[in-house]
């Protein structure tokens, strides 16, 4: 039998080819509105296609690649799911 245990982290630590899902945006009314409107919403899936570990990430969200500051990423609250 498989259980899946799941963590919180932020979109910054997430390495390249992961797949997590969006839990909640920390930041302000004005970034929220630019990162809704690029379909990073709660709920959302979010696969990581490029996260050297600094610079910018490139994330796939709804069929749309999406460029975001490092700054950005670490206020962007994400769902781990780890089959154990």
């Amino acid at each position: 039998m498989t259980s899946i245990i799941e963590s919180t982290t932020t979109l910054a630590e997430i390495k390249t080819g992961e797949k997590v899902t969006l839990q909640n945006i920390k930041v302000g009314l004005e970034l929220t509105s630019r990162l809704t409107s690029l379909g990073l919403t709660p709920g959302a899936s979010v696969e990581v296609l490029q996260n050297y570990g600094h610079g910018p990430l490139i994330v796939n969200v709804r069929g749309t690649h999406v460029a975001l500051g490092r700054g950005e990423a670490r206020k962007l609250i994400v769902i781990e799911g780890v089959q154990a």
